[in-house]
């Protein structure tokens, strides 16, 4: 007889470790009436966020298929440019560096959305890695339709392990056999809930723009992914919230990913919108992937990692079915080496509120999966951001749907150094959270997707043993290629793939 066994072994999804206190209250030492405004936004680890809370007459910018609404802010009153800034403090306020500005990002950016299909390819027992695949190969799962039972997941550099939401999972055939009887403990802001941990597979992606947006029929013939990896499946939720489905970086570090944000894609399935920019995946050396002007350099943290790998249940000497029986995956893919997940971060970030300034920090996480920009509570004490004068709040859904919330503000500029021309948002709306990092500790915040909505992207994955570093390029998107793109999308869904 077969014994069941249940590991709770915690892989992350970079959840919040959230501090509950005095800006709990919607009107807390504000004074005068506030608005909430229920919106639907992604936060990264599998955090959503339900609505935002504001004075009524400061509507923060935002978002709307692909273009800013709300008002437009010039630079606040009392507040001091980066180089007086640095002049106050006694630093030679040499700012010459060119960059381009972002003024007034919206608090939400876009959601790098893509099609996701699985095969049953894996390799034999005990050989663990995961293999790149530039093209579908394996069997679908019985009674599957890889054309029409494809998944709706979010390319998300702030997911260490690749998880699917139960629907997404029961749409796609991923239950019954593909499933071990091994679960793993995910945990939120303030609970936890069970996944089960799949056999090896394959993961298949590709943006939507590979979806007919009228029969809603996927083409497979540009997918990429990897074969013999194990994810995290979500339980049936009975009500609850659902998992999102994210693809992380486990298959983000062996690719390039073009993020056009000058064409939007937007396809409606099961009564539920999803828009957002055209997602490529290339080989790294093809030749077709464009060439941006400005690198951010990122690093894969910790260092040292060496392989794609899930990990086995160890077989018990002592139950003499596991002599004859082959060892399931415990715990799911992860990028190991010397930490049990690694992720992609900023080189250097610059944060500039009045006259304090937090110089070169270097713990700020880019989570595509996050919509929103995040600050920790060390960067906030070095601001003097205090949560008693919050200038916004947000209600922040957990794994477990409870809600919390969750204070926010404007910090002056955020400048991120760059090969080429530094990138530099000013008046930027901000959440104030700590999150688990990696390293250990809380990280010093997460660059959301906000920072990027007028640009075209290009990710180029790496980090690992004999891989290049990664980065991201960038370069501005033109406003009449913007406009046009944006008025496409609400006038028709006639994106083709």
């Amino acid at each position: 007889m077969t014994t069941t066994r249940r590991i709770n072994t915690i892989v992350s999804l970079v959840m919040a470790a959230l501090v509950l206190g005095p800006y709990s209250n919607l009107q807390a030492q504000q004074g005068g009436p506030w608005q909430k405004e229920k919106v639907a936004w992604e936060a990264g680890g599998g955090r959503r966020i339900k609505a935002i809370h504001y004075p009524k007459d400061k509507r923060p910018p935002q978002q709307m298929h692909g273009r800013r609404v709300g008002p437009k802010k010039g630079q606040p009153s009392g507040a001091v440019s980066p180089k007086a800034a640095l002049e106050a403090l006694g630093g030679p306020g040499d700012l010459s560096v060119l960059s381009l500005d972002v003024n007034n990002p919206p608090i939400d950016g876009f959601v790098p959305w893509i099609a996701v299909g699985i095969t049953k390819e894996r390799k034999t027992a005990f050989e663990l890695d995961a293999e790149v695949q530039s093209r579908v190969v394996g069997s679908y799962p019985r009674g599957v339709n890889p054309l029409t039972d494809y998944m709706i997941g979010i390319f998300d550099t702030g997911a260490s392990a690749h998880v699917i939401g139960y629907r997404q999972a029961q749409r796609a055939g991923l239950n019954g056999d593909l499933l071990t009887t091994n679960q793993n403990t995910v945990y939120g802001v303030v609970g936890a809930v069970e996944v089960w941990v799949s056999q090896p597979l394959a993961l298949f992606v590709d943006g939507l723009g590979a979806v007919d947006p009228n029969t809603l029929v996927l083409n497979t013939a540009a997918m990429m992914g990897e074969s013999n990896v194990s994810v995290m499946v979500g339980d049936d939720p009975l009500g609850a919230p659902d998992l999102s489905t994210a693809v992380g970086t486990p298959l983000s570090v062996y690719f390039t990913a073009e993020i056009r944000n000058d064409r939007v894609r937007t396809i409606v399935r099961d009564g539920q919108t999803y828009t957002g920019p055209d997602v490529r995946l290339f080989e790294p050396d093809d030749p077709c992937i464009p060439s941006y002007p400005n690198m951010i350099p990122l690093e894969l943290r910790p260092l040292g990692s060496f392989s794609v790998q899930y990990i086995p249940v160890i077989p018990d000497v002592g139950n003499i079915d596991d002599w004859f029986s082959e060892p399931a995956p415990s715990n799911p893919s992860i990028i190991v080496g010397n930490s049990a997940q690694s992720l992609f971060f900023v080189a250097s970030v610059d944060l500039y509120e009045g006259n304090k300034v937090a110089m070169d920090k270097n713990r700020f996480m880019l989570d595509t999966g996050a919509q929103v920009t995040v600050i920790g509570s060390r960067i906030a004490a070095r601001l003097g951001l205090s949560p008693a004068n919050k200038e916004f709040e947000v209600e922040i859904q957990d794994v477990t749907g409870e809600v919390v919330m969750a204070p926010g503000f404007y910090v002056d500029s955020i400048e991120i150094p760059a090969v080429g021309e530094w990138l530099t948002a000013r008046t930027v709306p901000v959440v104030l959270l700590d999150v688990f990092s990696p390293e250990g500790g809380t990280l010093d915040g997460i660059i959301g997707t906000n920072l990027f909505v007028d640009f075209n992207l290009v990710l180029r994955g790496g980090g690992m043993f004999f891989q290049p570093d990664p980065a991201l390029e960038f370069a501005p998107i033109e406003a009449d290629l913007q406009a046009g793109a944006a008025q496409a999308t609400e006038n028709s869904h006639s994106a083709t793939p």
